[in-house]
C-alpha cells in the first residue's frame, strides 16, 4: 500500500505544478485572456445571430382563386411584318399567405408564359423552353365584378385601388396573415408571342412573386383560355387598356365590334 502511494506522489507533484504554471501564466497574461474571451464571444453572438435571423424570415404561399383567374387573346384587327397582332391579357385573382416566422410585404408581382413557336430556334429556346416574363403589371378600366343573380359581386384588387371597393386588399403580411385580390397583365405581340395553349382549353402561367426583403416565390398553374365575350362577363374592359392609354382610337372602335378571341371559346 505504501508503495502505491508513492508511486503516485510524482504524478500529483506533475499536476500541481502543471496547475500553477496555468495560474502564473493566466495572471501575467490576463489581458490578452480577456481580448481571445471578448474576441469567442462577440463570435459566438454572431454566429447565433446568422442562425437567429435564418430561422426567422418570410415565406409566402401562393395559389388561385376560380373565377377572374383567367387568359384571353385578343385579335387587335393589326398587322405587324405581315403578322396578326395579337393582346394577351392576363388576370390572376392571388391567395398569397406568409407561412415564415417574420413579417413582410408584397412588393411585386409578375406573371410568365411559354410562346407559342415551332421548336429548336433561337426565340423557341428563350421564349419556349425558359419563360417570358411580362415586364409589369396593368391598370384595370373597370373593376372585376360577376353577376350572381341579383347581386354582383365586386373582386378586390391587390395593387390597385378599386373604384367601387374605394380600397385595395392589405399587402403587408404578419406571420400567418393571408391577402387576396387581382392583378392584371396586358401585352402586344405577333406571330407566336402568345401563351402556348393545351388541348384541355388552358394556359400554364408562372407566377413570380418578390416581398420587401427581395425574396422570390414562383409557382405555376393552369389558367383557363377564354374568349373575348367571356372575359367581358368580369370585367367590361377586359384587354382595353393599352388602346386607351395609346389613344388608338381605331383599335377601341375594332374592340368594340369584335365579337371573337384567338381561341375560341371552351364553355360547354
Amino acid at each position: 500500500m505504501r508503495l502505491c502511494i508513492d508511486l503516485q506522489l510524482p504524478q500529483a507533484n506533475l499536476l500541481m505544478e502543471l496547475l500553477n504554471k496555468i495560474i502564473d501564466w493566466t495572471n501575467s497574461n490576463s489581458g490578452y485572456l480577456t481580448l481571445i474571451l471578448f474576441v469567442l464571444t462577440m463570435l459566438f453572438g454572431w454566429i447565433s445571430g446568422i442562425f437567429r435571423t435564418l430561422r426567422h424570415k418570410p415565406k409566402f404561399n401562393i395559389d388561385t382563386i376560380k373565377g377572374p383567374t383567367l387568359c384571353a387573346v385578343l385579335d387587335t384587327g393589326m398587322k405587324h411584318e405581315g403578322q396578326d397582332v395579337l393582346r394577351t391579357a392576363i388576370s390572376l385573382y392571388l391567395t398569397i399567405s406568409n407561412v415564415g416566422s417574420a413579417p413582410a410585404s408584397i412588393e411585386k408581382v409578375k406573371a410568365g408564359f411559354h410562346w407559342k413557336l415551332k421548336p429548336f430556334s433561337r426565340q423557341w429556346v428563350h421564349n419556349r423552353v425558359f419563360w417570358s416574363q411580362l415586364s409589369g403589371q396593368t391598370a384595370f378600366l373597370e373593376s372585376f365584378q360577376h353577376d350572381i343573380g341579383e347581386s354582383i359581386q365586386v373582386f378586390p384588387s391587390l395593387f390597385q385601388v378599386d373604384r367601387i371597393l374605394g380600397q385595395s386588399t392589405p399587402t403587408y403580411l404578419q406571420e400567418g396573415q393571408n391577402t387576396n385580390g387581382i392583378v392584371y397583365f396586358e401585352s402586344d405581340g405577333w406571330g407566336g408571342c402568345f401563351p402556348m395553349p393545351h388541348k384541355n382549353g388552358t394556359a400554364t402561367i408562372q407566377v413570380l412573386v418578390v416581398d420587401s426583403y427581395g425574396n422570390k416565390y414562383k409557382k405555376t398553374f393552369s389558367i383557363p383560355l377564354m374568349s373575348w365575350d367571356e372575359a367581358k362577363n368580369y370585367n367590361p374592359s377586359f384587354g382595353e387598356t393599352l388602346a386607351t392609354l395609346r389613344g388608338d382610337k381605331n383599335l377601341t372602335d375594332h374592340f368594340e365590334s369584335l365579337k371573337k378571341s384567338y381561341f375560341p371559346s371552351i364553355t360547354t
